[in-house]
Order: C-alpha cells, then sequence, then structure tokens
C-alpha cells in the first residue's frame, strides 16, 4: 500500500488535468465540501464513489473495557458514507486491466 494523497496533491492533480488555477481547484472542493454537509440529512450522492446517509443508532447497553462495567449508550444519529457497487469493483477488482466504473477498459 502506498502513501495517501494529500488534499493538496490532489488540488495540484485536478488543476493540471483541468487546465485550473490551484486557487479555482480549491474552491470548486471546497464547495463541494459543503455542498455534502448541507445535504447530507438528505443523502448526498458522489456518482460512482458513494453517497452520505444518516443513520440513527438504537440505544444499548456497552461495557467500560477498562473497568468491565456496563454502561448505557444512549441513541443517537451518525453519519455514515456508502460506497457504490462501482467503486468496489474497480478498486477491488483483481484483474491487470485498468476499469473505469466497474466496466473494463479496451
Amino acid at each position: 500500500m502506498g502513501k495517501a494523497m494529500s488534499k493538496a496533491a490532489i488540488i495540484s492533480h485536478f488543476a493540471t488535468k483541468f487546465d485550473l488555477k490551484k486557487k479555482d481547484a480549491t474552491a470548486m472542493f471546497e464547495e463541494l465540501a459543503e455542498l455534502a454537509y448541507r445535504e447530507a440529512p438528505n443523502s448526498f450522492t458522489i456518482p460512482g464513489i458513494g453517497k452520505l446517509v444518516l443513520v440513527d443508532r438504537k440505544a444499548r447497553m456497552g461495557r467500560n473495557p477498562k473497568t468491565g462495567e456496563s454502561i448505557h449508550i444512549p441513541a443517537r444519529t451518525v453519519v455514515k458514507f456508502r460506497i457504490a457497487k462501482a467503486c468496489k469493483e474497480a478498486v477491488l477488482t483483481t484483474s491487470k486491466k485498468p476499469t473505469m466504473m466497474g466496466v473494463p477498459t479496451i
């Protein structure tokens, strides 16, 4: 496994690929993040990658691992990211041919 790309590296890649200024590419990613935060309660989909959804978790009994004492964990809402099938297939494929959106390229 290689090193994860930094935010600066991703922005630099998109700026080069689409002939943009880094400032414009940064603004685009910041707007995408703001839109995702705002729309997450309605579910926010990034086509081919996945979607943000809110999930309600029920209250439950848990255990303090340090003391072994039983504790009550209250109900709450959490944000989850569900990976799209096409993304799973593209990332986890074992064939040597590169894929895009789960479809082998020719």
